[in-house]
């Protein structure tokens, strides 16, 4: 998944002023920028977001130029095997396909970056196909190449606890909005959980108004039935990508019969990640969050 939401900025800000969009269509071995990924060229060289970490950027804010001036869209492949490898090649070894095309009625329609961030807002995925022979793009999806466009990742952690202060540190830094949640004042306190989202209410209340989507990841670690478990049968109702709960493999045992016994079916039941996290030898609370972490950012891709 790419993220473009600094493109998405842009064209809100450019607006009405001549652009060309960049996209990466395809990569091959060790690319630098996931497909998908996009760059903004304004007509008056300024330009947001990569196509390759910048590797390849000089050469293709030239063809975005001679596009937005008028050129047809272009799809232009690039590797170490280039002749100017050196240049605008790209030196790990990697491939990309990098499409460019005019932002207009014809090729890339402006409304589509608010239908984009429409979709998103509302929590829904949204996807945008490209004939790559004529280089128009529409709304949903159908032959030639398809961008699928997710709502920003969330993480709502149930409970304010030690693991929960490392684990929204990771989250911030993979650029994953998180917000903690607990009823229990004495834990959630600004200077536990810097820059960071607080809510107080009761876990199945916040999570009922959070509405977890299938871009959002829910974590509990409150160790503490009364929170956990409303938390759990919250998340198990909603789409949500990856569902973790701290314990260990006798608790998670007895949390999954008390669980069924509330009605929840086998298969909703081997959605929850417990004990939560990769099994990767973890001792202390920054190993555990960064086994959660892990773990979550792999239900985010396999997805």
């Amino acid at each position: 998944m790419a993220d473009n939401d600094s493109v998405l900025t842009a064209a809100r800000d450019w607006a009405g002023a001549p652009l060309a969009l960049a996209t990466v269509t395809s990569t091959w071995g060790s690319a630098p920028r996931p497909r998908g990924s996009h760059m903004l060229v304004h007509e008056d060289g300024r330009f947001e977001g990569s196509v390759s970490g910048g590797c390849v950027e000089s050469d293709i804010l030239a063809t975005a130029a001679e596009v937005v001036a008028g050129a047809p869209f272009a799809v232009k492949r690039y590797g170490v095997a280039d002749a100017a490898a050196w240049e605008v090649g790209l030196p790990c070894g990697g491939e990309i396909e990098v499409m460019v095309q005019r932002v207009d009625a014809d090729n890339f329609d402006p409304a589509l970056f608010d239908a984009i961030v429409s979709a998103n807002a509302a929590g829904q995925a949204i996807a945008l196909t490209t004939d790559l022979t004529s280089g128009r793009t529409q709304v949903g999806k159908g032959e030639g190449f398809v961008n699928r466009y997710d709502p920003p990742r969330r993480l709502l952690i149930v409970g304010a606890v030690q693991i929960a202060q490392g684990l929204a540190g990771m989250a911030r830094e993979l650029g994953i909005a998180t917000t903690v949640i607990d009823p229990r004042a004495r834990f959630l306190t600004d200077e536990r959980f810097p820059g960071v989202t607080l809510d107080d209410r009761w876990p199945d209340e916040a999570l009922a108004a959070l509405k977890p989507d299938a871009a959002t990841a829910v974590v509990t670690l409150s160790h503490d039935i009364k929170i956990d478990d409303p938390a759990l049968i919250e998340a198990l109702r909603s789409p949500a990508a990856y569902v973790g709960a701290l314990g260990s493999r006798r608790s998670h045992a007895a949390r999954l019969e008390r669980l069924a016994a509330v009605g929840f079916a086998p298969a909703d039941l081997d959605r929850i990640d417990g004990p939560v996290g990769l099994d990767i030898g973890a001792i202390g609370p920054s190993e555990i969050a960064l086994s959660i972490a892990a773990a979550m950012v792999r239900s985010f891709h396999a997805r």
